[in-house]
């Protein structure tokens, strides 16, 4: 049966035969990290062109970041992004597909973090970079806001968890593309969408979880954020999913655990949508997220 609520350039996106890596081990990280870089480098090179910003190399607390500048960024808003890959692979560079034109919708300028990976960099590495790096941040003149996709979803939500128990300065906004936010696997969509999601399957992610965590307990919420406590302290959050990502769960129970602790959160799930499906730029349904997610933060930025 034909999925007519999706657009023709989705339908052929499923319809292609791809074949999959292999499961996640520490020792296939460079087969992934390279297979990555092939395919999405063109992507976000196609996206700063596209938009005309400029990206520059920075480091912030001794961390490496990319900072984006769009051409019609209003001053005072800074927007601070986390790249996905399952903490094993992705890069800031790969992640210009989203931070770009998030930054442009947004009116921001971004920063967007390169977090050391696992397994050479196991937890908390990747959560110390980024909480050094949102110090800094947070402590600057204008607003702030935070976005991340996938692992950089988690790694926001650890980071504001973080940030709250210091004392420190919560965002104005967030903004979170498929969060890979419970790395026990809980929730039905590991098992009913695995094979599902063209994008991500089951095998990556438990052992990208099993190399980031390394000897510590995977139920910890510095490490599965969605297992810790919230309150209304959390800033105003907008989720996306799919019905075909294999994190809708976690997503959708994240929104759930949200709300129940007094926080304003907008959840969208995308019909026939896959695991951060944003990602892929030829899709009409991605540039219209990742426009709908821009106004979000422009809005919380101009509250």
């Amino acid at each position: 049966m034909e999925d007519r609520y999706l657009s023709a350039e989705a339908r052929a996106f499923l319809q292609q035969t791809v074949e999959p890596l292999p499961p996640f081990t520490p020792e296939r990280a460079a087969l992934y990290r390279e297979a990555a870089e092939a395919e999405f480098l063109p992507s976000a090179a196609r996206a700063v062109a596209r938009h005309g910003v400029e990206v520059n190399e920075i480091e912030i607390s001794g961390v490496p970041c990319l900072e984006i500048l769009p051409p019609d960024r209003e001053e005072g808003r800074t927007l601070f992004y986390g790249y996905g890959g399952g903490y094993i692979s992705g890069s800031a560079r790969e992640d210009l597909i989203v931070s770009v034109p998030l930054g442009v919708h947004a009116r921001a300028r971004v920063v967007a973090v390169d977090y050391r990976r696992a397994p050479e960099h196991p937890w908390p590495a990747a959560p110390d970079d980024a909480e050094a790096v949102y110090r800094v941040l947070c402590a600057g003149p204008g607003k702030l806001a935070v976005a991340g996709e996938s692992a950089g979803g988690n790694l926001m939500l650890v980071t504001l968890r973080r940030a709250q128990a210091a004392g420190l300065p919560m965002p104005c906004a967030a903004v979170l593309l498929s969060p890979w936010c419970d790395l026990t696997h809980g929730g039905d969509s590991l098992a009913a969408n695995d094979g599902r999601d063209p994008t991500l399957p089951f095998g990556y992610v438990d052992g990208a979880a099993e190399a980031y965590a390394g000897e510590a307990a995977r139920d910890d919420p510095d490490i599965s954020p969605l297992l810790g406590r919230f309150g209304p302290w959390f800033p105003p959050a907008l989720i996306t999913t799919g019905t075909r990502d294999l994190l809708l769960s976690p997503s959708v129970e994240l929104a759930r655990r949200l709300r129940a602790a007094g926080a304003d959160v907008d959840l969208r799930i995308w019909d026939g949508l896959w695991h951060v499906f944003e990602f892929y730029d030829e899709l009409p349904e991605a540039a219209e997220s990742l426009a709908q997610a821009g106004a979000f933060l422009d809005r919380r930025f101009t509250s």
